[in-house]
Formats: C-alpha cells, structure tokens, sequence
C-alpha cells in the first residue's frame, strides 16, 4: 500500500512545486521584489507556507529556481548558441533575443529581483554562478572557440574579455536603465566587438 501511495505524492509534491515557482514569478512581475513576501506566494501557489520554506532558504532562492525552472527541459542536452558559421549573424541574433528577454515583463521583473538580491546574499549569488552563469558563459565560450578555429576571431583573444566586451554595456544600460535596450544596440555591441577581436 505505501509503493502506491508514493507516486501520488511525487506527483502533488511536483503540482505544488511548480505552483509555488508561477506564483514567485506572477507576484515579482506585478508587486515587484522589495513587497513580494512567502505568505504571498504560499497564498497564491495554495499551499502552507512551511511547504515552501520546506525547499527554499528565502524568497530570494524561490524567485532565482523561479527564473531557473523557465529553461528546465527545454532543452536535455547542454546549453548551444547558434552555430551557422557566421559568427556576426549568430551572436546579433543572440543579442537580439537577450534585448527581447530585457523588454518583457515576465522575464525583466524576476530576473532584475535576483540582480538585486545576490548583491547582498553570497550563497545565492553562489548558486547563480554556479547553475546560471557558469554554464552559459560556457556555452558563449564554446561559440567563440568555434569561431577562433573557423579564422572568424583572433585565435589570441582572452574569450572571457570578449564577452565582457560583448555584454557588459548591455547589462550596464538594463541595470540602470540609462538607454535604449534595442536591436540597433545589440547590433552595435557586435560590431564593435567583431572589430576589436576579429583580427588580422
């Protein structure tokens, strides 16, 4: 009897994480970061509070497995970029979808939550680097190497300067909102960085 009783229990286990998870997002989105509290999302998810701090520290760690649960199985293999062979047209196009990502609601608000939230909290700051950024700034790596191999990219570029290159203006004008997120300005970054590491 108890073998049959535990799948259900999985299954209302995963129903109440992945409320939980909607909710945190809903609620970031429209009453932003600094009044989303637990007993809002516990409320909005239909579930006990203890439920969530059961699997989560803080509501910081809710909303960075909120952003982090977008991407779960999208994809089972490792994180590509595009790989045309044409280096500028496969990183304007990353770009471009990273502006696009900025400019929707959805995305922005929870994502800028987790931005102000790993300032001041070092274990989830680690977590981000570890489960977030360590594996797509690989992911950007492998596609600059393919370009290094192609003879698109100078083979002596520190790759890690390349992205800060590539990324940090945009992050900074998102950040601070100090300008406009668009295409033309993804396109920009680009350029700039294709002529400062394209080599001879």
């Amino acid at each position: 009897m108890a073998q049959e009783k535990r799948p259900s229990t999985t299954r209302r286990s995963e129903r109440s994480r992945t409320a939980i998870l909607t909710a945190a997002r809903e609620l970031v989105s429209e009453v932003g970061y600094a009044k989303l509290t637990i007993e809002a999302i516990a409320a909005r998810a239909g579930v006990g509070k203890q439920t969530i701090y059961r699997w989560w520290p803080s509501k910081g760690a809710v909303v960075f497995d909120s952003i982090l649960s977008l991407s779960e199985g999208a994809d089972d293999g490792e994180i590509a970029l595009p790989d045309t062979g044409d280096l500028e047209a496969d990183l304007k196009t990353v770009l471009r979808a990273t502006v696009a990502e900025f400019a929707d609601a959805g995305f922005e608000a929870p994502i800028r939550a987790l931005h102000t939230e790993i300032i001041s909290d070092p274990e989830l700051a680690a977590a981000y680097r570890e489960k977030m950024e360590a594996p797509m700034r690989e992911a950007k790596k492998r596609r600059l190497r393919s370009a290094q191999d192609s003879g698109q990219l100078d083979p002596n570029a520190d790759l890690d300067l390349v992205l800060d290159f590539l990324y940090s203006p945009l992050t900074q004008r998102w950040l601070t909102r100090s300008g406009a997120l668009d295409e033309a300005f993804a396109d920009a970054l680009v350029d700039a960085t294709l002529r400062a590491f394209r080599g001879s």
